[in-house]
């Protein structure tokens, strides 16, 4: 079975783009749990536009683009945790922004991915300051008992940031999903393909 979540070191770092590639190299659909922003493409419409796959519905669509935990409060929503659940099945789900993201005052996404435990990608930029980012949040991972399957990068190569991440983390390095210009369907899918190995993800 095809199920993982996609999480990353900060936001806009590109895990929408990768959540893409990977949902239209295996055929899984895609599920973004809370959807913050709406006036812009949302994350749902770049990967149904991208990978072509099924998009399941956002539990929770927020007008207010910022942190799940005060965008749904200034939408008067309330973000029920407890039933904030993945579909079954084959499922890519994407998170908001990176492990320590409030989803209400009281949890964090990383506190939702251990209870979901569900083999959990996280999306690494290459710039400098990403030894640290990562570091820090395949320990906040860990330390909850997530399951890890590995790290993606994303952005030019950088060897020795992308070794010692993966050394010091003590995770799979997965690949590195340069940066594509131009971005569509067909360039995507290449570009996965020759930087992934899809057994991988199978």
């Amino acid at each position: 079975m095809t199920r993982f979540v996609v999480t990353g070191t900060d936001t806009g770092i590109g895990k929408t783009i990768f959540s893409a590639a990977l949902a239209q190299a295996t055929g899984a659909p895609y599920w973004k749990p809370i959807q913050s922003g709406l006036e812009d493409e949302t994350d749902s419409a770049v990967v149904a536009r991208l990978a072509g796959v099924p998009v399941r519905p956002e539990a929770y669509r927020l007008v207010t683009p910022a942190s799940p935990h005060i965008a749904a409060e200034i939408d008067g929503v309330n973000i029920d945790t407890e039933t904030l659940t993945p579909p079954p099945g084959d499922l890519i789900v994407e998170g908001a922004g990176g492990a320590l993201v409030p989803v209400t005052r009281t949890t964090l996404y990383a506190d939702l991915f251990a209870r979901w435990q569900i083999p959990v990608i996280v999306c690494a930029r290459t710039a400098l300051g990403t030894i640290n980012h990562s570091l820090l949040t395949i320990e906040a991972f860990k330390s909850r008992g997530v399951p890890l399957h590995g790290v993606a990068f994303l952005g030019d190569a950088v060897e020795d940031s992308e070794a010692i991440i993966a050394k010091l983390g003590g995770v799979r390095r997965l690949g590195r999903l340069p940066i594509i210009d131009p971005l569509d369907s067909a360039t995507l899918a290449a570009a996965f393909k020759a930087n992934f190995q899809i057994a991988d993800f199978l």
